[in-house]
């Protein structure tokens, strides 16, 4: 779509979807991509488990007598790999695409997406995200910042107030919708971030308990200034969900 008005403009954020789940596997210690290198303890800790008639193996950390004990009014489920089976380690991005339209100087306009979490690890997870690069025009190189919100202060890591339609950018802010995962600083809710620049990230949700469909909402805030140039707009915003054993 090619703008020739000096004031139209368009954004699109497109998004990149990671589940990082830990699989026990004696050949290998460290999983790596180009952007993240994952590195495991010593796994002397570790005892196989097999049960049933086809001697299905499961693995278990941490316990000196795994198994399933039973009486007259209790059962015991001894060892991690009894929280699997219960809930399966998920996430979900409601939309991996969003589109800001034309975009006027001193309008602001906000776009939103879910992200859902079902997490029955122990140690409970975590969801990061990061952005490859502002808002930009790829052929020139010309961005929309990311917001410092109306004082100056916002970060990917402190947020602020960001209300006046004359204070420009682009950032964000999560807002809970089941449970009480979003990241601290959004108590407020005129209150943004900006995105960590990849591959620094920062944590947008999170969770130490074991629960079904816990869902966030991220609001997308982007606002022009009069001097912008015109052109289409675009980046890509990384989420990472890492469950933590």
């Amino acid at each position: 779509m090619k703008f020739v008005n000096c004031c139209s403009f368009a954004a699109l954020i497109s998004f990149g979807l990671f589940i990082l789940t830990f699989t026990l596997d004696s050949q290998a210690q460290v999983m790596v991509n180009d952007k993240y290198r994952i590195e495991y303890g010593n796994f002397n800790s570790i005892a196989g488990k097999s049960t049933g008639g086809g001697k299905t193996l499961t693995m278990t950390s941490g316990q000196n007598a795994i198994g399933l004990y039973t009486g007259s009014n209790y059962k015991v489920k001894a060892g991690f790999q009894y929280i699997y089976s219960i809930i399966p380690f998920s996430f979900s991005i409601s939309s991996t695409s969003i589109n800001f339209g034309v975009l006027n100087p001193g309008e602001p306009i906000t776009r939103t997406n879910n992200l859902t979490v079902s997490n029955g690890t122990a140690g409970g997870y975590q969801v990061t995200a990061s952005e490859d690069h502002p808002l930009r025009v790829l052929s020139t190189g010309v961005d929309i910042p990311n917001t410092t919100c109306d004082g100056g202060t916002c970060t990917d890591s402190v947020s602020a107030a960001w209300t006046s339609p004359l204070t420009y950018g682009f950032g964000y802010r999560c807002d809970n919708v089941t449970g009480t995962d979003c990241a601290s600083g959004f108590s407020d809710s005129t209150y943004y971030k900006q995105f960590s620049a990849s591959p620094s990230a920062q944590i947008v949700m999170s969770g130490t308990n074991v629960g079904r469909s816990q869902e966030t909402q991220i609001t997308y805030k982007v606002n022009i200034s009069a001097t912008q140039p015109a052109g289409s707009y675009q980046n890509v915003i990384m989420y990472i969900a890492t469950p933590t054993i």
